[in-house]
């Protein structure tokens, strides 16, 4: 019986090397990404967001709702669930959607807070 082991064991080394330099090549834009600034929409509004039971918000003291499918990106643009957040109060910046659901937020950081951003009802 003919057993060549050394083709086989180039192929699976030839594999590997491409598998990892695909995962090396993947990963990359993500380790540069994250010390990028964020860019928010210009309708985006300030305000203060309290969670009070998913999907029932506050805005600036006002009741409002998440929209279904609604995102809240933390401080390092992750997403987070809202149930994580309940009676927090947290400064953000988020957009509202035709009716009247509020669909994206944005949880700030410091040097994101100190940029001025108009709130609701201004």
């Amino acid at each position: 019986m003919n057993r060549c082991f050394s083709a086989r064991f180039r192929a699976t080394r030839r594999t590997t090397t491409l598998a990892l330099g695909l995962l090396a090549f993947g990963l990359a834009p993500a380790a540069l990404a994250q010390n990028q600034p964020r860019t928010f929409p210009d309708k985006a509004l300030r305000g203060t967001l309290v969670v009070v039971q998913p999907p029932v918000i506050q805005l600036d003291g006002k009741t409002a709702q998440l929209s279904p499918g609604a995102r809240i990106r933390g401080t390092n643009n992750m997403l987070l669930m809202s149930g994580a957040l309940v009676n927090q109060q947290l400064l953000v910046n988020y957009t509202v959607e035709p009716h009247g659901l509020v669909h994206d937020v944005w949880i700030l950081t410091e040097a994101e807070a100190a940029e001025k951003r108009q709130r609701a009802g201004q």
